[in-house]
């Protein structure tokens, strides 16, 4: 092992300066731990990327990023290794950083297998001047916070120039997804390709946004064979034959609504998680882990135990009210979160909390491409919006038909929602009040 004195005092102020924030603070630590080891040891991420033995996974992508990459570490761990992750979803530099400092030992060494390190797109550039992954799954890509992102373009440039950095990174890839299956398969590396060969349920082809429209390859409208959702499904283009690639990990004998059950290989997966979307993030996982080379001999019983946490369908008991928290950021996921709620055919409340912080981004126009007049369809009792942004969601709820009250305050409005609703509450939120509902809900127990 390589000893450092500047790499141990760098790992030291991360492990106080987490649990400082987390016990004290009552905030997640991650962001500052690793500003501080990165100011201390500016290499320590090179450096103990380094001492990972047998692997480093990147999880890219718009949406699904904390679930594949939380199920992923969780199906190493069950394979005997050990694994270094950032399970909090904190995913730009300072929170990678941190996951490896924490998970370091006290002499400033990392005794690791894999690592699983979920990576924002948009810090994709940043990350990898200091490592460079063996692996990267591509989830998906739609349209998410314009005013930090741009469109979908500006993430599919950054996420090309790392794949050029790292040819042989093996990429494993939504194939039904025109955006990242494009942007895999013409990056040159060894691409890998999961997604569901057979359609699966009827669509509405008119009622969705769907972002990757028109062919990348030569600028022509996509046409579809069949599509899950949004732009996910069998599409060709009709001029230069860029089509869905063949899936090497295809899902099949699907079934979902109280669970998910589905096949891959010879495997028949079962799982508690609500949401149609969440058979491509298993999906991804297993995927990831066979293309390491690990049997996943224990992954199914991984993914039938494996709870949610972090805001995705994270369900609480309050009083005996059921709560099911879920993080919401754009309209594609939205309308995967409207799914799950119509899934649910008793009677719901539902909270839905917009802020407009610098994580979440300022622009929130996007808020009008969520189809929630499908709400319209299902048993709700109250609706009530709250956040930096009340009154526009307000409005929008207006326009969609839907009654809905309005209370500014996010911990009266989550106390209220629990006091006087129905007893099943959704709770939907993006980035900024994620960690503050979790909390309030947490002590609510």
């Amino acid at each position: 092992m390589r000893w450092s004195l500047r790499r141990i005092s760098a790992v030291w102020a991360a492990k106080i300066t987490e649990k400082i924030s987390i016990h004290i603070f009552r905030r997640q630590g991650a962001a500052w731990a690793g500003k501080i080891a990165l100011k201390i040891c500016p290499s320590i991420l090179h450096e103990l990327a380094g001492q990972v033995g047998r692997g480093i996974f990147a999880v890219c992508g718009t949406n699904g990023k904390t679930t594949v990459n939380n199920l992923l570490c969780a199906a190493i761990e069950a394979e005997g290794y050990r694994v270094v992750c950032n399970h909090t979803g904190s995913n730009m530099l300072n929170g990678i950083a941190s996951a490896f400092a924490v998970c370091a030992g006290l002499d400033g060494n990392l005794k690791a297998d894999y690592a699983c390190i979920e990576i924002d797109e948009a810090s994709a550039g940043r990350v990898i001047r200091h490592f460079r992954p063996d692996y990267m799954v591509l989830t998906n890509l739609f349209r998410d916070q314009l005013d930090r992102y741009g469109e979908i373009d500006t993430a599919m440039k950054i996420l090309g120039r790392v794949m050029r950095q790292a040819p042989e990174m093996k990429v494993v890839v939504n194939g039904d997804e025109p955006l990242s299956a494009f942007l895999a398969m013409d990056s040159g590396n060894p691409c890998i390709t999961y997604g569901i060969h057979d359609p699966v349920r009827a669509c509405d082809p008119f009622r969705e946004i769907r972002e990757g429209r028109f062919c990348r390859r030569c600028g022509t409208g996509l046409d579809y064979h069949f599509y899950h959702y949004s732009q996910l499904g069998d599409y060709y283009c009709p001029k230069c034959g860029f089509q869905r690639p063949g899936l090497q990990f295809n899902a099949c004998n699907i079934e979902f609504g109280k669970e998910l059950t589905f096949t891959v290989e010879d495997k028949r997966i079962h799982s508690a998680h609500k949401g149609f979307y969440n058979i491509y993030n298993i999906l991804a996982a297993y995927a990831a882990l066979r293309t390491a080379g690990l049997g996943g001999k224990h992954f199914a019983r991984v993914a039938g135990s494996y709870e949610p946490e972090n805001g995705r369908m994270e369900e609480f008991w309050i009083g005996g009210v059921r709560v099911m928290l879920n993080l919401a950021k754009n309209p594609a996921g939205f309308n995967q979160n409207i799914d799950v709620v119509m899934q649910d055919e008793n009677i719901k409340d539902l909270l839905i909390v917009i802020n407009d912080n610098d994580q979440d981004g300022r622009d929130i126009s996007w808020l009008w491409d969520v189809d929630f007049e499908r709400l319209k369809r299902t048993a709700t009792g109250s609706v009530m919006v709250s956040g930096l942004r009340c009154s526009d969601m307000m409005l929008r709820m207006k326009y969609a038909g839907i009654a809905s009250e309005i209370e500014a305050d996010v911990r009266k409005a989550v106390k209220r929602s629990v006091r006087e609703g129905c007893g099943n509450l959704y709770v939907l939120v993006n980035y900024t009040a994620l960690y503050d509902i979790r909390n309030i809900l947490r002590n609510c127990r």
